[in-house]
């Protein structure tokens, strides 16, 4: 029988934190849905499987990854900015956003963005306002997202996952504003692919320490549960500002890829 383990897990501090970064990941460089009825994914499970059908499928898959790759090699150094889609203009998060996407354009870098609303709009729209190229990868829903109006381009994708790996692909570091489900799942899935060296390691920023605080508790207590060890904590920083997560970006980066960047 396992023993039970306590409930009473330590509460990491932003000095602990801080603290677990500095020591493992300071250092480091940069190395070159739910199916609904009648939808696509409903009928791929209920019908009958053919090699011609899946094959069909490949194709879809394979343009797509086509496409994604033709669009978005020639970018030059660029972020991903990760965020809700639910923020409003005016919203402190929106504009934290905005405020991001300007920074990080001034600085030299494409801003890409998943292409919706809210924080996703605030970047590309920061990035806009500072004259710096932004682009959107907008993925097509049942409830169709509507592309934001402050990007140079819009890229459609149909398929998750071929969005998201373009949005990891075509960076250099990863930030992410405050956000649901969608921005944990593209959190962890940088996270997970710098955690097993199939990445980077490259930046991975969370901005607003008040909205992460309770990540870093729970991420403290799966450590305690054994999931995973305490070297791997710190696989991002919490930061309060845009200057913040470019300071870290641009110390992460090796001096000729930093000196391809054109600040505006």
């Amino acid at each position: 029988m396992c023993a039970k383990k306590s409930e009473n897990f330590k509460r990491l501090s932003q000095e602990e934190w801080e603290e677990a970064w500095q020591k493992h990941w300071k250092k480091a460089q940069l190395d070159y849905e739910l199916p609904i009825i009648e939808s696509e994914e409903y009928k791929f499970l209920s019908e009958q499987r053919t090699a011609e059908k899946e094959k069909e499928r490949l194709e879809r898959i394979t343009a797509e990854f086509e496409m994604g790759f033709t669009k978005l090699s020639q970018l030059g150094p660029a972020v991903t900015i990760f965020g809700s889609a639910r923020f409003k203009p005016g919203d402190p998060y929106y504009e934290l956003s905005r405020e991001t996407g300007n920074a990080f354009a001034k600085a030299g870098f494409t801003v890409l963005t998943g292409g919706g609303p809210g924080a996703m709009e605030a970047a590309n729209r920061g990035a806009k306002e500072a004259g710096g190229p932004t682009y959107g990868l907008n993925i097509i829903l049942p409830k169709e997202q509507q592309p934001n109006p402050y990007v140079n381009d819009s890229f459609e994708f149909k398929y998750f996952f071929v969005r998201k790996v373009m949005l990891v692909k075509y960076s250099c570091a990863f930030i992410v504003m405050p956000g649901g489900l969608g921005t944990l799942d593209e959190l962890f899935e940088a996270a997970t692919l710098i955690q097993c060296h199939k990445i980077g390691p490259f930046p991975l920023i969370l901005v607003g320490g008040k909205f992460w605080k309770g990540l870093r508790d729970f991420v403290g207590f799966m450590m305690e549960q054994g999931v995973f060890s305490s070297e791997e904590i710190g696989f991002s920083r919490i930061v309060e500002t845009p200057q913040e997560a470019i300071d870290m970006v641009l110390s992460s980066l090796p001096s000729d890829f930093k000196n391809s960047l054109k600040p505006l």
